[in-house]
């Protein structure tokens, strides 16, 4: 783990206001070069989709079938990750275009808009990396810090990994109920299948459009676009898994005690959300693709802020960190995701468990 200068209670503020100026800069030169961005992205998303659900319909040719899967894949990947996440954001609640309110916006995916909002936009980024907070640290069932305690299931980390990676949708969609909690006694059955009602709606319209609508549609050519389609939710899966473990749990990425909240100003959060993120090098495709999320640290941030800035405001943050001998934590997406793994793997194993601490506490 890498060791950050300690601040003391007045660099920190400095700090805290320093980072703030660049959230201020950014939110008041918001305008229509950021409309005409999301536009593009919505037209990407829309048009790859076509695409690729057209290829499909000749899938029984296997380049028809590769493209068509990979156009749909790219739709599926862009309205998940650069549309529809950040614009759940309200990060284009400015352009007052009711199909981007960030209230309102619905995507491509079983977990329901509204479940999302709670579970990752308030929980998540309010709780960034605290234990017993954030539910996304090991999403109720990986082990990846030793502040965690050790069970007997987590020796199936790796694999557990695994399936996560390949239906990550689907567990997304069950992880925002906490089933995990049944087990504990804090919830039971009944009410996990009451409160499902949504993400069942959810579930049972995106199952009908890609796996029954779609395939009919087609008519002899039913079973390469039913292929084509859960092909693509796979590869889906498999994107969004990677880029978000990589910008949670590598091996710099730290995790906190509860303690940490109390009294917390400002400063200490944008503090607390710099030291539990990680961030991706690459070129401006990768960043799209990522839904700019390869820029965690800065979406940790600045969640409000259209995310299509954060490779500019990187730099400025960057120059913050080194001022203030911060490690500001960033790789490339394999070097980041083999620290992953190896986290994975080595929290699986029993160890004595250790309380988190907030670094810069003063």
């Amino acid at each position: 783990m890498r060791q950050d200068k300690v601040l003391n209670k007045a660099q920190l503020e400095e700090f805290g206001a320093k980072i703030e100026a660049i959230r201020q800069k950014h939110l008041a030169d918001v305008g229509e070069k950021d409309a005409r961005y999301i536009k593009r992205v919505e037209k990407a998303v829309r048009y790859t989709e076509v695409a690729g659900r057209v290829m499909l319909m000749a899938g029984f040719f296997p380049p028809a079938f590769v493209a068509g899967t990979l156009s749909l894949a790219v739709s599926k990947i862009l309205d998940n990750m650069e549309l529809g996440h950040n614009v759940m954001h309200g990060q284009y609640d400015f352009m007052q275009e009711p199909r981007l309110m960030g209230q309102t916006f619905e995507w491509d995916t079983w977990c329901p808009s509204e479940a999302w909002r709670y579970s990752h936009n308030f929980r998540h980024h309010t709780y960034t990396n605290v234990l017993g907070e954030d539910h996304d640290v090991g999403y109720g069932v990986l082990r990846l810090f030793p502040e965690q305690k050790w069970e007997p299931r987590f020796l199936a980390n790796l694999p557990m990994a695994f399936i996560l990676a390949v239906f990550f949708e689907n567990l997304l969609a069950l992880q925002t109920l906490e089933i995990e909690k049944v087990f504990s006694g804090e919830k039971t059955w009944k009410q996990i299948w009451k409160e499902s009602v949504p993400m069942r709606k959810k579930a049972g319209r995106q199952i009908l459009k890609d796996y029954v609508f779609f395939p009919l549609i087609a008519g002899p050519f039913f079973l390469p676009v039913l292929a084509g389609n859960f092909l693509a939710n796979i590869l889906r899966n498999l994107w969004t898994f990677t880029i978000i473990f990589c910008g949670h749990f590598t091996e710099n990425a730290e995790l906190f005690d509860k303690s940490v909240l109390d009294n917390e100003t400002q400063a200490h959060w944008y503090l607390r959300q710099l030291k539990g993120s990680s961030n991706l090098t690459g070129g401006k495709l990768f960043h799209i693709m990522s839904g700019n999320l390869s820029h965690q640290i800065e979406h940790h941030l600045f969640p409000e802020v259209p995310a299509h800035r954060y490779a500019e405001m990187s730099v400025e943050v960057q120059a913050i960190c080194k001022e203030y001998g911060i490690h500001y934590n960033k790789a490339s997406l394999p070097k980041q995701f083999g620290t992953v793994v190896a986290r994975l793997f080595k929290f699986s194993l029993p160890g004595r468990n250790s309380k988190a601490k907030l670094a810069h506490s003063a």
